[in-house]
């Protein structure tokens, strides 16, 4: 499996990430998890491209996950694409629902398929997939793929999800801002490194990176490996990782 960080930034851009996207691929199977600001020019310079991925999971709602999902569907079209799986939390098939009413010329371009999920095992691009419930403020599921890749979505640190992605062999977690923000729904590395203590991860990378981080991340790793012994780094974007 490989995984591609196409977004690795937050609802306020720097210039230099893009909003949460990533592309997972394993021989034929390719999946987009969520679709941010920039992750569609991100997967545009990827060899996959916006017509080789017809299946979009989405952790939650909020704009900077979601805000490319419309310019997506019109690039598929456009490109002669007639397909994308939509797959999600509760609220998915409104949220889809309520674009399109927007968008109205946008309607039947595509043959859309929408299908929410939740706190469960499911399939999807042919990825064996568990949710999990976060901790945000918005509903949000963290995913676990194939038993191999965890995904945190937006969440604080907590010792459920650290389990959930207990022997993951990669796990990417949001840690958004440093030590001294006051913040809620989002872990700080000190949070997140106390609570993986303990837990047998493969590597793990932090992304849902604010501008208030930017010139801090070593100083961030440092936090987290205050607590926690593991294998940490912080994620760009297009960076590639195989895992097997």
């Amino acid at each position: 499996m490989r995984i591609t960080f196409l977004g690795t930034g937050s609802a306020m851009p720097t210039g230099e990430r893009s909003q949460t996207g990533l592309l997972l691929s394993d021989g034929g199977r390719r999946l987009l998890v969520d679709c941010g600001s920039g992750v569609l020019h991100g997967l545009a310079r990827t060899d996959v491209g916006y017509e080789g991925v017809s299946s979009l999971l989405l952790t939650h709602h909020h704009l900077d996950h979601v805000a490319d999902l419309m310019p997506l569907m019109k690039a598929r079209w456009l490109a002669g694409e007639e397909h994308l799986e939509i797959v999600g939390p509760e609220g998915t098939e409104s949220l889809i629902d309520g674009l399109l009413d927007v968008h109205e010329y946008m309607q039947d371009r595509l043959d859309l398929t929408v299908r929410e999920v939740g706190p469960h095992d499911f399939e999807v691009a042919g990825f064996e997939v568990e949710g999990y419930e976060t901790r945000h403020s918005m509903y949000c599921l963290a995913y676990r793929f194939d038993d191999l890749f965890t995904f945190s979505g937006d969440s604080e640190a907590f010792e459920g999800l650290a389990s959930f992605a207990e022997d993951s062999a990669v796990l990417v977690h949001d840690c958004s801002f440093p030590d001294d923000v006051d913040v809620s729904g989002h872990p700080t590395p000190a949070e997140l490194g106390e609570t993986l203590a303990g837990h047998e991860i493969g590597r793990v990378y932090i992304t849902h990176l604010y501008p208030h981080t930017e010139g801090r991340h070593e100083e961030m790793l440092e936090s987290v490996g205050e607590h926690y012994d593991g294998d940490v780094r912080i994620a760009d974007d297009g960076l590639s990782v195989t895992i097997s």
